[in-house]
This record gives C-alpha cells, structure tokens and sequence, in this order.
C-alpha cells in the first residue's frame, strides 16, 4: 500500500486513459493565492463544486475560479427547479474527498459531471483528493472521460 495521498485519483485517471500531472503545494488560503503559488490564473484553477439536487441525487459543477455557479443558469441545463450547495459533512459523504479537494476523478460515487463552456480547450488545475496538491488535465479530456454536458453554467463573481 502505498503512502500517497492522492492515489485514488492517479489510480483512477489511469482507469479512464486520463493523463493527469499532480503536483504538491504550499497550502493556500484561498483560491487567488493557490493560482499564484501555481503560476497560473485564477481562472485556469477549475473548482469542483458537489450540488444536491431535491431527490438528494448529486452532480459535479466544474466553474472556472474566477466565476460562481448561475444558479437559473445551472438550473435549466440540469431541468430541475431547486439545486443546492451541501454542507461539508454531505460533500465528503458524497464523494469520499473533503472540501478544497474535491475532483470527479475517483469520487466514491459517479455524479453527472456539467462543465462550464469556459473551460473548454484549456489546461486546467482542480483539485487532487489530498489538501496540498493540484491536478493539472486537459479540460477537453476530462469532459470526454466523463461524458460531461458543456454549458454556460457561471457568472461573474459579484
């Protein structure tokens, strides 16, 4: 067995042809700060966002991080008229991954995944299962692996 936090997730991509580059980091404070520790926009870093729905089924967001869920946006793409942010606890439940962590790749259950159109064509940082780390995919790869729908699902971040 191995030691490394963010197994699941490189056993995972591996499963599904994912090529994925995981990289360790300082721990950042807040979204901003891990784009400048990675070089990158704060836009290039895509968060993983868990949404209940009321049948207490889930799904993946996937927003660029300088952006927010549109709720009525996400809410039409999805043909549901109520969805919600589920606390930690439900989060962890849902996926095996606490917040800060949290991927589609190796989620304890397959949720639908619904990537924002912003994301499209570009290489991206998510998180990596294990605090202190940071995956880097191909956006277009990922949305393949999970057959994800691509929409406008964000808006600018008030």
């Amino acid at each position: 067995m191995t030691d490394d936090p963010t197994a699941r997730v490189r056993e995972a991509a591996s499963a599904r042809d994912l090529n994925v580059e995981i990289r360790e980091r300082p721990a950042a404070k807040s979204l901003p700060e891990a784009a400048e520790l990675l070089g990158i926009a704060p836009a290039g870093i895509v968060k993983t966002l868990v949404v209940k729905r009321s049948d207490d089924t889930y799904l993946f967001a996937l927003v660029p991080g300088d952006r927010a869920i549109s709720w009525p946006k996400l809410r039409a793409v999805v043909g549901v008229n109520k969805l919600q942010l589920p606390d930690p606890e439900r989060a962890l439940a849902a996926t095996g991954y606490e917040r800060g962590t949290i991927v589609p790749i190796g989620s304890a259950t397959e949720w639908p995944v619904f990537a924002d159109e912003r994301i499209v064509g570009e290489r991206i940082a998510m998180g990596a299962g294990a605090h202190g780390y940071s995956l880097f995919v191909q956006a277009d790869d990922l949305i393949a692996s999970f057959g994800a729908t691509v929409a406008d699902i964000s808006q600018p971040i008030e």
